[in-house]
């Protein structure tokens, strides 16, 4: 039996690539999933374990109680019997206490569907998202990370791979490659000197390619999973493949150099016509340990500062997430007084939109209004929802947004925030949901409502859109940070019965005979 622990088996798409292997080979096989963590735990709910008669790839602890796991997975591939099993702190194997203190849960899902298994390699291998079920009852389903989820059911998502596409020459670049390579990461490199390019394929090698001109770079395939590291102390080609990196969408770009060297590079990106934002992307010097003079050294600081950047680190809990209700308006449109007070079946409309986001999973609810002893504020409070003042509404949304965005911005743990509106009383939570699960995928950082075509609240922001929020002016909301994004944009879709918004009497008529209120 091999117990693989290695890094080729700390990622999805190895652990479910082995396993297709051994099913096509006519094993029977079992495949683990961590589904609850509680305390230290080395790995986080999803990680995968794939286990046949004399073999196991993957890895769900620091070895503590991987042995035990691995029998009782063959025993039930013998039986056919799925198992949730509990490790550590509340669980029955008292002779198996994990050193944490704290408690493991997984699922053991014997004799899985092999077509699933080969769809969610194939997913993974194209470098797409990919969303398991794992059904109470141990069967597997591909899904989406807005699916709805039967109780006991469990939704993991997984990132394509780090990759590292390395553009260079000498020892910088052979030695950031070959970590990279060690490590299990996807690894793209791009040399320009033969002796370059034979060392790369001495060292095993195998995703090589001969740089040219700097004028005919071949087209890339960076995605949103991919670092690129230019280690060139070569001014021609610099500012051609920063370029052509920066049209796309990788999570981090980074350049080798001084201070210096990368002040008079940003110079020269900026007069090919970069804009300061585009610059702004790239990081030089690069690797978190400052002027070091040794490749292999410079290798690790750099990538480590490359998995520091990583969308896709895994992750035991969700984002902290924040909601934002804006309920500052004038209700100027709303023919008969103030409309988020107007009566809706028998309640304030303000009442309706406000018990619509549960305090149990969004326990974090801020909303903005005029005044703090206004009714609307009453009425909010009522719901448990914390009320900030914005006694400069009358000059436009984006006051409010930005009064929200700061005071949520002073926590720092807030590294999301769902921005929904006060005079639409029907979205659900579920489509709150749909949002954070959107979320969930490091390949996103904005979210926004569609309803028949057009877009709307609500809308979720990562934090690294805080500020833009925060400096919008007049009327401007949320919807203008959203169309300004270039890249890691997604929509959810919200029927036109839910995303009503009510802004004069016709709406509100509409409303009522829709609902027979």
């Amino acid at each position: 039996m091999t117990a693989a622990t290695s890094l080729s088996g700390e990622h999805a798409e190895d652990v479910l690539g082995t396993l297709l292997g051994w099913m096509r080979d006519g094993k029977a096989c079992a495949l683990v999933f961590v589904t609850r963590t509680e305390g230290g735990a080395v790995r986080a709910p999803g990680a995968l374990l794939a286990v046949a008669s004399q073999d196991s790839i993957g890895y769900i602890s620091g070895g503590c109680i991987d042995a035990d796991v691995e029998l009782q997975a063959r025993t039930a591939i013998d039986d056919g019997k799925p198992r949730a099993l509990r490790y550590g702190a509340g669980s029955p194997f008292v002779d198996l206490p994990l050193p944490c203190g704290g408690a493991i849960e997984v699922m053991i899902v014997p004799l899985p569907d092999q077509d699933i298994i080969q769809r969610a390699y194939e997913t993974l291998n194209t470098r797409q998202e990919l969303h398991l079920v794992v059904t109470e009852a141990g069967t597997l389903r591909l899904s989406s990370p807005a699916t709805q989820l039967d109780r006991g059911d469990h939704l993991f998502g997984y990132t394509p791979k780090l990759r590292l596409r390395i553009a260079g020459r000498g020892a910088d670049a052979l030695a950031l490659a070959k970590v990279s390579d060690s490590a299990g990461y996807d690894t793209r490199v791009q040399l320009v000197d033969d002796e370059d390019m034979a060392q790369a394929q001495s060292a095993g090698l195998s995703t090589l390619e001969k740089l040219d001109t700097p004028a005919a770079l071949a087209a890339t395939d960076d995605d949103a999973w991919t670092a690129f590291i230019l280690l060139f102390h070569d001014s021609e080609w610099e500012v051609p493949l920063l370029q052509q990196a920066l049209e796309g969408p990788a999570f981090y770009i980074g350049a080798v150099g001084s201070k210096r060297t990368h002040a008079v590079r940003c110079e020269a990106l900026r007069a090919a016509g970069a804009s300061d934002a585009e610059i702004d992307r790239v990081h030089g010097p690069i690797g978190l340990v400052a002027s070091l003079r040794d490749a292999s050294m410079l290798a690790i600081s750099t990538l480590a500062e490359i998995v520091d950047a990583f969308p896709g680190k895994s992750s035991s809990r969700r984002p902290a997430t924040a909601i934002l209700m804006l309920a500052a308006g004038a209700s100027s449109r709303y023919e008969a007084g103030d409309k988020l007070l107007a009566d809706l079946n028998g309640r304030a409309v303000l009442s309706w939109s406000a018990e619509r986001v549960p305090s149990a999973d969004y326990p974090d609810r801020f909303a903005v209004v005029r005044s703090a002893t206004s009714e609307r504020a009453e009425i909010l409070r009522q719901h448990g929802w914390n009320i900030i003042e914005n006694p400069d509404a009358a000059q436009g949304q984006s006051t409010s947004v930005m009064r929200g965005i700061t005071e949520i911005a002073k926590t720092a743990e807030f590294e999301q925030v769902i921005i929904t509106l006060g005079d639409m009383p029907f979205v659900p939570a579920s489509h709150l949901d749909a949002l954070r699960n959107a979320a969930d995928s490091p390949a996103r950082s904005a979210i926004m409502t569609e309803s028949d075509g057009t877009l709307c609240p609500p809308a979720l922001f990562k934090r690294p859109h805080f500020e833009a929020l925060m400096s919008l002016s007049g009327d401007q909301g949320a919807k203008s940070v959203f169309l300004n994004l270039p890249h890691g944009t997604d929509t959810c879709s919200l029927a036109r019965d839910l995303a009503e918004d009510i802004d004069n009497m016709a709406d509100m008529d509409r409303v009522k005979e829709a609902t027979h209120a």
